[in-house]
């Protein structure tokens, strides 16, 4: 067969079975990669080049000047700016390595929450296993030494996964590892939404891919499926109002009108991407590193949560996504879930929550839930709050919760 030197980039987990028979050695060189890639535990790989990605800063700009990317102080518009450009970064880079790491368990069907009687919250399924920043990295090191073995001499090079002054969807679009699809989740053939993406900048000449002419047509699923309607418009995200940002990135109170909506959600949300069509062709990930250590990685007990020391937390969580988002924070979604999936039968773990936690902004989103579930035990346990509780903004949270309607259970 010829050289691999475009279109669909996905390579079969039995790639370098594949015999290349190059016309030119930087075509050969390229397909050499993406085998390499393949080999190395990247699902997928594209190419483009290191010129600057045209209308992005611009782009970037005017979604901070709307407000969509409030609360992301760190993102400014110097940022901006200089995510155009890599050689910013890397000033010798000539070509970027887009790749993605596959990371579908399945459908809820054979991996959803088990039946066995405790309730339970729900972790987005990137953040079940390792952290992907290391485990992409890590694999992105051993490509890179397998790249400078095979073509004999130092290549300069710089991993980026998710944190470096880049944006790596615009960099998997535009090499054609897929596009984007409306609730701005870069969709590739095969995979649907669920790659996680990283990147490696090289000072070798490849063979770039085309950005791929596909789109979503007129479906609007994830749109009007989204809990809190955080994608504002097709391709725009309202950071503030995404339970990923919420549980994630958000560090005080959560704004009394999105809790209810976010459902049982303590870490992330999948939503937008269980709802896409495309994730009924999506392939399963078998990657030992994704799969969760515990049902507590995927399906964590919100009782447990809201009774967990610094030590539990460590034990269970270290080494993956979650503790970005710490104990006090993962305790205050916990809070939340109960009140929007709880029933009087968990009053008793929210008032012992309500009366003992050490994190003043836990015990104020419990206080919340008291109400939302609104029995008499619940009730004059924030009463004892509202009269008794130390902190100013805990019992500003239990005086709402007593003027507030209860949930119908």
């Amino acid at each position: 067969m010829g050289p691999y030197t475009g279109g669909m980039n996905a390579l079969p987990a039995d790639a370098s079975l594949l015999q290349i028979e190059p016309t030119d050695p930087r075509a050969a060189l390229t397909a050499c990669v993406k085998l390499m890639a393949a080999e190395c535990g990247l699902a997928v790989s594209a190419i483009t080049s290191a010129e600057p990605f045209a209308g992005l800063a611009e782009h970037l700009e005017q979604h901070i000047d709307a407000g969509h990317l409030r609360g992301l102080d760190w993102y400014t518009k110097e940022r901006a700016e200089g995510a155009a450009d890599v050689h910013n970064l890397h000033p010798t880079a000539r070509s970027i390595i887009s790749v993605g790491l596959n990371y579908w368990p399945g459908r809820t069907e054979t991996t959803g929450k088990p039946d066995d009687g405790v309730l339970r919250g729900r972790i987005s399924r990137y953040a079940w296993g390792r952290d992907y920043h290391r485990v992409i990295k890590r694999r992105l090191k051993h490509l890179h030494a397998r790249l400078e073995e095979h073509v004999g001499h130092p290549v300069e090079a710089r991993t980026l996964i998710d944190t470096a002054r880049v944006v790596d969807r615009a960099i998997a679009a535009r090499s054609g590892l897929g596009w984007f699809g409306k609730n701005a989740c870069i969709i590739t053939p095969g995979f649907g939404s669920w790659l996680l993406l990283g990147e490696m900048v090289v000072d070798i000449d490849l063979v770039p891919d085309a950005p791929m002419d596909k789109d979503c047509g007129r479906c609007t699923i994830c749109i009007n499926r989204c809990p809190t309607g955080a994608i504002v418009a097709p391709y725009t995200i309202d950071a503030p109002t995404c339970i990923s940002f919420l549980t994630i990135e958000e560090r005080g109170p959560i704004p009394h009108d999105l809790r209810p909506r976010m459902q049982d959600w303590v870490y992330g949300c999948d939503v937008c991407q269980e709802t896409c069509p495309y994730t009924g062709n999506a392939t399963i990930a078998d990657d030992p590193e994704l799969i969760p250590g515990s049902i507590d990685n995927a399906y964590p007990s919100l009782h447990w949560l809201l009774r967990m020391t610094n030590e539990e937390f460590g034990a269970v969580y270290f080494g993956t996504p979650v503790p970005r988002t710490k104990r006090r924070g993962l305790a205050r979604n916990a809070a939340i879930a109960i009140g929007n999936t709880g029933s009087e039968a968990d009053v008793p773990i929210l008032i012992e929550a309500l009366r003992t936690h050490d994190e003043p902004l836990v015990r104020g989103h419990v206080a919340w839930a008291l109400g939302r579930l609104g029995d008499r035990d619940a009730r004059a346990a924030v009463e004892r709050a509202w009269s008794t509780d130390p902190d100013e903004a805990v019992r500003t949270e239990a005086a709402l919760a007593l003027e507030a309607p209860a949930r119908t259970v």
